[in-house]
């Protein structure tokens, strides 16, 4: 189980792995405050996610509304479990979910 941050090119990838609860919530606020501060367009990767409770679901439905309000790209990325994209549509967030086909590799 972690999270981690990856800032490549103009994208800053956030990985979730595992279950993301209120264990974790100080290290995903941490993570989501950095990577929403570097300007780059911000992706949270859910394909290593098993489970994301209310905590983490509050924390990144609170990323997409400061990104909204920068003018910071936000989005989800990976194939999400059904317990993850069950917990994102409940907060009313299924509409950041993208496609395997919609995710770009920045050239390096």
């Amino acid at each position: 189980m972690g999270i981690t941050l990856d800032e490549n090119g103009s994208q800053a990838t956030i990985g979730l792995d595992g279950a993301v609860d209120i264990s974790s919530a100080a290290e995903l606020k941490t993570l989501l405050l950095q990577a929403l501060h570097s300007g780059k367009e911000v992706r949270v990767s859910l394909d290593g996610a098993t489970d994301l409770d209310v905590t983490a679901v509050e924390l990144l439905w609170a990323a997409e509304r400061e990104a909204s309000k920068t003018g910071v790209r936000f989005s989800f990325a990976g194939p999400a479990p059904v317990a993850v994209s069950a917990a994102l549509s409940e907060a009313g967030l299924q509409q950041l979910l993208i496609s395997d086909s919609e995710v770009s590799v920045d050239a390096e």
